[in-house]
């Protein structure tokens, strides 16, 4: 299956699993008395992170190698730290930014030596675009979900709901009707169900109190459950220097979590 049809069934079959939960009366309700400046925003957040990052995410998967793919993704924490700064007034503790670095450098290590950025020029483009708009849809889901205002159930199918309407539509027009096996079938209603539907819902609710800074470095954690579940199950071996760059990203993502004002303030009370 072509890479972003997959990607827009996956996400508009997660959109469609939530119909049957949004017609209960407290969310037709919650829906009428949104506003239209955070309809806008709900837009624009399903834009950046159905449309564009998940889209240039399998576009990249297709154009360059996945090693590429995941190293490019990782510079996603320093990139949302910034834009955090500017954007919506979430500033870094000195503990946290010193997190950053120290996950960044235990990334490097991990990838060292650098050598499989492929050959595809295109490739490269598109997911730089792809790690700009990650970065950018987790400053935007996190300005949305801070305030409480609006129910994580509601943001995730608004947001998916228009996000993947228009990655479907470019799919199909790009790459024409995708041809579905049984078995597939049953992958993809997993996928609808359990990895999306549900995961983006608690992404959302855990937005309400982790920073996107926290939430994005927590999201780099992947890197690692991947690298132990492969050798737990598939044999494949890690090396001291994945080891250490291991250990390291993790002490970075620990930090990460160290914010002085929250336990200043909760040993204040």
């Amino acid at each position: 299956m072509k890479p972003i049809t997959f990607a827009g069934l996956r996400y508009f079959g997660a959109f469609i699993c939530f119909i049957p939960f949004i017609f209960q009366r407290k969310y037709i309700t919650e829906v009428k008395q949104l506003k239209s400046h955070q309809i806008k925003k709900l837009i624009w957040l399903g834009l950046l992170f159905y449309t564009f990052t998940q889209g240039t995410q399998f576009m990249g998967l297709s154009l360059l190698p996945a090693v590429t793919v995941s190293l490019m993704l990782n510079f996603t924490p320093l990139i949302v730290a910034i834009m955090g700064i500017f954007l919506i007034a979430e500033n870094l503790t000195a503990i946290q930014w010193m997190g950053v670095i120290i996950f960044f450098a235990g990334i490097l290590i991990y990838f060292i030596p650098i050598s499989a950025v492929g050959n595809s020029s295109l490739g490269l483009i598109i997911m730089s675009v792809g790690v700009i708009a990650n970065s950018g849809s987790a400053v935007v889901a996190r300005d949305i979900n801070r305030s409480s205002k609006i129910s994580p159930l509601v943001v995730t199918f608004i947001s998916m709901g228009a996000g993947s309407t228009l990655l479907i539509i470019t799919g199909f027009t790009i790459e024409g009707f995708p041809v579905i096996s049984l078995t597939t079938f049953f992958f993809l209603i997993w996928l609808f169900i359990v990895n999306t539907a549900f995961a983006f819902t608690i992404w959302n609710f855990t937005l309400r109190t982790l920073t996107a800074v926290e939430s994005s470095i927590i999201n780099s954690v992947m890197l690692i459950q991947i690298a132990v579940l492969a050798y737990l199950f598939l044999g494949e071996e890690i090396s001291f220097q994945k080891g250490s760059g291991m250990i390291i990203a993790a002490i970075g993502i620990i930090l990460v979590q160290i914010n002085r004002k929250k336990y200043l303030k909760a040993a204040v009370q």
